[in-house]
């Protein structure tokens, strides 16, 4: 019998006398009222007695759970004490499941409908077996739902190989968790609390429930491809501009009889601004022309729309962790990057990201170092598909942009002497480097980052780009626009380093490492929603193509 059960009898006494109610045939027991104070039963009305920790213990000994489950672990702590004590801790816990739509997520994805009958059972009525059967699933339901408010639903290591950002709570700290959460006076309150504490998810969730309602009403009026739309113009498109913004709610272009016949094919200054304040929503240039993107953008559905949203709040809670506290973050989409110190935006900068063909990886990293009037060594991709080709067209090239070729212990190499056509389908056995200089490819700063894929953090000789309002143009690393700020602040030395001895120091010319005085988390971040400069909601471009992987797996997950 000891054997079947799997009990190790030296763990608690509170078991082995369970183990001899049973055997003496005192099995099922009716059932108790806990002591929540004290941890033990008293009978009940009809005088059974029972020990619910000892069934507990006895029941998650025989499910076999490994050492590191949450709800094995937070019994243990616990002496087996059951801890679903007052009905309302079970009707919050139901109603919180209930409420995951508004984070996007899938109340499908528990037994809703189980937990809502087990809630509307008293305990005085319930058997002690099903007493035992409904606190571990009332326990387990809760760890997996803190799991998914705090950490999301999928594991993006399961879609991204490079994936580094912080790995959810481990089991011991879950535990904990779960007896703060079962304690506060309001459970329901608890758990949402477990959601990202951001503006940008709030206003994620305030999008959801607008978009949710509007694709249950009806589709969007379609825009035909055509000439681009500019301010003043006249064509028979312009009607389906207007009706399309006025389908999702831009009532100020709402007219009826002559004056709209007369105005149906008209771009005029009040449908213009509609636009523009649509092309911001929608992450574009709010110039009021609506070429190919604009138009794309106005063809986009409310579905389409609602599982965009889903995919960002499931994004923000993979990284919402490595957000609290000091840290760096680069919105890859958003070609911004923000330094927030002590819950404060610290530093704002325009940046330049990777082009589609090159995209930069959404990493987790930190600065290691500074490079004052950084050399650059070309990395293998820019030198097999740019200065390999650009050589071939032009035997000049390596001068025009001052690179010269050495070999691996740094000796100069005569590029005439290389077979250049070769050297793409053999390999290339020696490295081109750019001096340093303010009109190198580097600029004058270069980050470090601790990162094993080249991407770094640097200044720029081309700084007209930071002018586009798309900025999807380097080969991977993020170019910085106000880097000598970033530098000031990441030195963090007012005696030694201000800004205007960071520019003495630049202008030696001569190349030099420092070290950095403020280590600080940097997030490089992908999302194809955010918020602008000034607090406003907006949806992006998809740059990278990285929507549909994450809607597949939401969408494809058993439920």
């Amino acid at each position: 019998m000891l054997t079947e059960l799997a009990i190790d009898l030296r763990k608690s006494v509170v078991t082995a006398a369970a183990l001899l109610a049973l055997v003496a045939g005192m099995y099922p027991l009716s059932a108790r009222a806990l002591d929540a104070e004290a941890g033990t039963l008293v009978q009940s009305g009809n005088g059974a007695a029972g020990m619910l920790p000892a069934l507990l213990e006895s029941r998650l000994a025989a499910s076999m759970r490994g050492a590191e489950d949450a709800t094995l672990l937070f019994y243990r702590q616990r002496g087996f004490r059951p801890a679903w004590t007052r009905q309302e801790q079970l009707y919050g816990l139901a109603e919180a499941v209930g409420g995951l739509r508004d984070h996007g997520l899938e109340p499908s994805d528990f037994a809703l409908d189980t937990l809502r009958g087990e809630a509307l059972q008293d305990f005085a009525e319930v058997p002690v077996e099903r007493q035992v059967a409904r606190e571990l699933l009332f326990t387990d339901t809760l760890v997996r739902l803190i799991q998914q408010l705090r950490h999301g639903r999928l594991d993006p290591r399961g879609l991204y190989a490079d994936w580094n950002f912080s790995r959810p709570a481990r089991a011991v700290e879950q535990a904990a968790r779960l007896g703060q959460v079962l304690e506060a006076q309001s459970l329901l309150a608890a758990v949402q609390a477990q959601a990202p504490d951001t503006a940008l998810y709030r206003q994620l969730q305030v999008a959801l429930k607008q978009y949710r309602l509007t694709a249950m009403l009806s589709a969007w009026p379609r825009v035909a491809e055509g000439p681009t739309l500019r301010p003043g113009m006249r064509d028979a498109r312009v009607a389906a501009v207007r009706a399309r913004l006025v389908a999702e709610g831009a009532s100020a272009l709402e007219s009826t009889g002559d004056a709209q016949r007369e105005r149906a094919s008209h771009y005029d200054e009040t449908l213009v601004e509609a636009v523009k304040r649509f092309q911001q929503r929608a992450g574009l240039a709010s110039d009021g022309i609506v070429g190919r993107q604009t138009v794309d953008a106005l063809n986009i559905s409310p579905a389409q729309r609602l599982a965009q949203i889903r995919v960002n709040l499931e994004r923000l809670r993979w990284v919402a962790h490595d957000m609290r506290g000091d840290h760096l973050m680069v919105d890859l989409t958003g070609y911004q990057a923000d330094l927030v110190v002590g819950g404060q935006l610290a530093w704002s900068s325009r940046v330049i990201v990777g082009k589609p063909t090159r995209d930069t990886p959404a990493l987790l990293d930190s600065v290691q170092h500074l490079v004052l009037n950084p050399k650059w060594v070309v990395p293998p991709t820019i030198l097999r598909e740019d200065v390999i080709p650009g050589v071939l067209r032009n035997p000049e090239y390596l001068a025009s942009h001052r690179m010269r070729v050495v070999d691996r212990s740094g000796q100069a190499v005569d590029p005439q002497q290389i077979d250049w056509a070769g050297a793409r389908q053999r390999g290339f056995p020696y490295m081109i480097v750019q001096n340093s200089g303010a009109d190198g490819s580097l600029g004058v700063i270069k980050f470090t980052l601790a990162n094993p894929y080249s991407i770094y953090l640097h200044d720029t000789n081309a700084r007209s780009l930071f002018r586009r309002d798309s900025r999807a143009l380097s080969s991977g690393c993020v170019r910085v626009e106000k880097s000598h700020e970033l530098a000031v602040l990441l030195l963090d030395d007012a005696q030694r380093w201000s800004p205007e001895a960071l520019d003495l120091e630049l202008a030696t010319g001569k190349t030099r490492t420092l070290p950095v005085a403020r280590e600080i988390p940097v997030l490089l971040h992908y999302a194809t929603a955010g918020l602008d400069a000034d607090g406003r909601f907006q949806f992006r471009p998809d740059i990278y193509a990285r929507d549909a992987a994450v809607l597949g797996a939401l969408d494809g997950l058993p439920r």
